[in-house]
């Protein structure tokens, strides 16, 4: 149901850089970047698939962070939460959580949580 997300940034450029490393190490890429003043670049594994954008605001304004809003990412397993998670960290991301198993034990939910260097919040995780 989920066509792609959106999370905006005031330095395209750092956005890039840091999406670049960190959703590298999940697999996906740079598929599409249109070529006007927003930067508007889709990342994702292939077409057809949901895909995360970065991009500065449609409106012209400043970008600014939801409270409440996060984006979650299925890394697929949880030594590539670990490294994702550094990754993010590595490249200007804010820890919100360290990897670790959450909820109750019948989830086996595994995720790590970090704020990217525009404040937007992402959740590497694998379950099941």
């Amino acid at each position: 149901m989920i066509g792609y997300a959106s999370l905006g940034t005031n330095d395209l450029d750092r956005a890039l850089a840091f999406y670049d490393a960190v959703l590298g190490l999940l697999g996906a890429r740079r598929v599409t970047t249109m070529p006007d003043a927003r930067g508007f670049t889709l990342y994702g594994t292939r077409r057809g698939e949901p895909m995360l954008a970065i991009t500065r605001p449609y409106d012209g304004e400043r970008a600014s962070v939801g409270n409440g809003v996060m984006v979650a990412l299925n890394a697929g397993n949880r030594d590539t939460v670990d490294r994702v998670h550094t990754a993010a960290i590595d490249q200007g991301g804010r820890d919100e959580g360290a990897p670790g198993a959450r909820g109750p034990a019948a989830m086996n939910f595994y995720g790590g949580y970090v704020r990217d260097p525009d404040g937007n919040k992402l959740c590497f995780y694998t379950s099941g």
